[in-house]
């Protein structure tokens, strides 16, 4: 179900939904900044805050995320961005405020290289960064889900590991990547637990084309030092096997985030209407979606309908 907007003619791609103090904001990428959104409920008119984050000499600004510690509320996202003359190409950065809404600001970039599409979570043994990184030195070459343990909310410990990796020719983003090899896409992470069960769901393939997709990994352990799990892709009989992907009512559906809402999981999730092509090339269309999750043992199943939740 597409969820509502107080403005017209916005997207928001990326979405990244988050609830503090029984209210729900949503933070969305942004070419000149971070916007944000917020409602008292999922299928509430959602009211348009504007930019909270924007950094100097910063352009788009991709896949936000945001975590509450300590008090204090800590944005992680990738942009462009020129730093002491030295072009900055897709590196992750964090900021901080007092408010949800920020402005978000105090930024420091995390890595010196590639690193986009970042999820924070904490648990018992700390504070752990799940994003996306590439790897050229493999079979299928491309970007993939990894972690890295945080010091504390602005010091990564540089102890990057690989935890899902490419499988599928589905998971191709474009031949044009790289034209020896295809290019492959697993990014957009997000981590939860329930009962015995860890998931961390992901986007897979090209936001352009039929097959982009989000998937998922499991482990059933109780270990909450997250660099140590052992995630098992989900597939079917070895076959890939999406949660979501296009059906009959929308296309391009992709790059999530999730959240526990009254006793029920929903993804939100950034999908397209169809709608005629006309050859004029790419436009951006993506909007925010939800659908309910089912999850349970270790599976993950979506229930997508067309106007209702």
């Amino acid at each position: 179900m597409k969820l509502k907007f107080d403005v017209c003619g916005r997207t928001q791609p990326d979405p990244f939904i988050f609830e503090d103090d029984g209210r729900l904001y949503l933070y969305v990428t942004g070419s000149e900044g971070v916007e944000a959104y917020s409602a008292t409920d999922l299928t509430d008119v959602w009211h348009y805050e504007g930019v909270v984050t924007a950094f100097a000499d910063g352009r788009d600004f991709w896949a936000p995320s945001v975590i509450k510690h300590e008090g204090i509320y800590y944005m992680y996202v990738s942009c462009y961005r020129s730093i002491d003359g030295e072009a900055c190409n897709e590196h992750m950065h964090v900021a901080r405020a007092t408010s949800p809404l920020g402005p978000f600001t105090d930024e420091k970039r995390l890595y010196h290289r590639f690193s986009i599409d970042s999820h924070v979570v904490k648990t018992d043994a700390g504070l752990f960064l799940w994003f996306a990184q590439d790897n050229l030195a493999c079979e299928r070459v491309g970007t993939r889900v990894c972690i890295d343990r945080l010091l504390d909310p602005y010091t990564p410990a540089n102890e990057v590991r690989e935890m899902i990796v490419p499988t599928f020719d589905e998971e191709w983003f474009t031949p044009q990547c790289t034209p020896e090899r295809n290019w492959h896409t697993i990014e957009g992470a997000f981590w939860f637990q329930e009962g015995e069960w860890q998931y961390v769901m992901y986007s897979g393939g090209c936001y352009q084309d039929d097959t982009y997709h989000i998937g998922y990994a499991a482990a059933k352990t109780g270990e909450t030092d997250l660099t140590k799990l052992d995630l098992e892709k989900h597939t079917k009989d070895g076959h890939f096997a999406p949660v979501l992907i296009k059906n009959e009512f929308e296309e391009g559906t992709g790059h999530h985030s999730v959240i526990k809402w009254r006793g029920e999981y929903y993804a939100i999730y950034h999908g397209r209407d169809y709608a005629p092509k006309d050859g004029s090339g790419y436009r951006e269309e993506r909007t925010a979606r939800a659908c309910r999750l089912q999850v349970k043992d270790g599976i993950i199943t979506a229930e997508r309908y067309e106007n209702k939740l």
